[in-house]
């Protein structure tokens, strides 16, 4: 498992990472978010041992990076954000020279980097210069790189970013089937992401962990979770769908006329809003159950933080006049 307790990492008077502590066991898919800024890349770089924490304590399978670098550095597969390589090697040679570095040759090399390009599916650009290159493809070397050598952790960072969405398809699919038999980290701040491949969600914003627990959970924090939507094919009186028993509150959406009934807390409404629209004869074309809407969690969740860090710097500024004035 990967243990982490109490990291901290400054660049200056900027800190970039503040206490963050975290435990991740193995079959642990983690969607790792935050905002731009947030520190997620910091922390990434700091797991894999390219950054060394400020203060903390970073354990990989009760290994510590002071004193066994090497053999945690084994473990992990690592995918940086933009997916560097050397532009001018074709996929076939740069998989040759990351084989060679992590030590293999002969028989051994050839299978590993067969087995990777069958893999991530390179077998139509494994000749071509990795400048000339799609996103989708060079991102593919970044996954072959990180996986030639069968880690047990894999982390990702930003694994799908500037991917067309068929692009994004064949990424995830990938990840889902390398988290089989891997921890999987993916650092990212795609929302659709942590629906799409991962079994825990933590949120980071200004370098602070403010939410861990899986997706349905991060769901059940929106007001939405367990709201039934309507869409009409014409105007009718809805007024009383606000009054059914259990609806908290309805919105309107004023660009579509769509109806979101929100239930009150540990309600289901679903059966008592399908009641009514067939007694009541509605002209309903589509009806369905929110699951929660994300988007909605991530900004409340990540700026309450902000505006709680503003308040702590108003109330310092106003010590400090205190202080002068004293």
């Amino acid at each position: 498992m990967i243990s982490v307790k109490n990291l901290f990492k400054s660049f200056g008077s900027f800190k970039a990472v503040d206490d963050l502590s975290f435990d991740i066991k193995p079959g642990d898919v983690v969607g790792f978010l935050g905002p731009n800024g947030a520190g997620k890349s910091t922390t990434m770089k700091m797991l894999t041992g390219f950054l060394a924490p400020t203060r903390g304590d970073i354990r990989i399978f009760d290994l510590d990076f002071n004193s066994q670098p090497k053999a945690i550095k084994k473990m992990i597969g690592y995918l940086p954000e933009g997916a560097p390589a050397y532009g001018d090697m074709t996929p076939l040679q740069f998989l040759n020279f990351i084989a060679q570095i992590r030590g293999y040759s002969g028989s051994e090399k050839q299978t590993r980097i067969q087995s990777v390009i069958q893999q991530v599916e390179l077998q139509e650009v494994l000749d071509k210069p990795i400048d000339n290159l799609s996103k989708g493809f060079k991102r593919r070397v970044g996954l072959a790189q990180a996986l030639i050598h069968d880690p047990q952790i894999l982390i990702l960072d930003e694994p799908t970013d500037g991917l067309d969405p068929n692009q994004k398809h064949q990424v995830r699919a990938l990840i889902k089937n390398l988290a089989k038999d891997k921890i999987v980290i993916i650092s990212t701040h795609i929302l659709e992401e942590v629906s799409a491949v991962c079994n825990r969600v933590m949120i980071i914003a200004k370098g602070k962990l403010l939410f861990s627990g899986t997706p349905d959970e991060l769901n059940r924090q929106s007001r939405f979770y367990g709201a039934v939507t309507l869409s009409f094919s014409y105007k009718a009186d809805i007024s009383e769908l606000a009054e059914l028993e259990g609806v908290a509150e309805m919105v309107v959406d004023p660009d579509n006329g769509n109806v979101t009934l929100i239930p009150e807390p540990n309600k289901h409404i679903l059966h008592l809003v399908t009641a009514h629209v067939q007694r009541c004869k509605l002209p309903v074309d589509s009806l369905f159950v929110e699951q929660g809407r994300l988007d909605d969690v991530f900004r409340e969740i990540t700026q309450a933080e902000a505006q709680k860090e503003q308040v702590d710097i108003h109330e310092e500024q106003i010590d400090t006049q205190k202080e002068i004035a004293q």
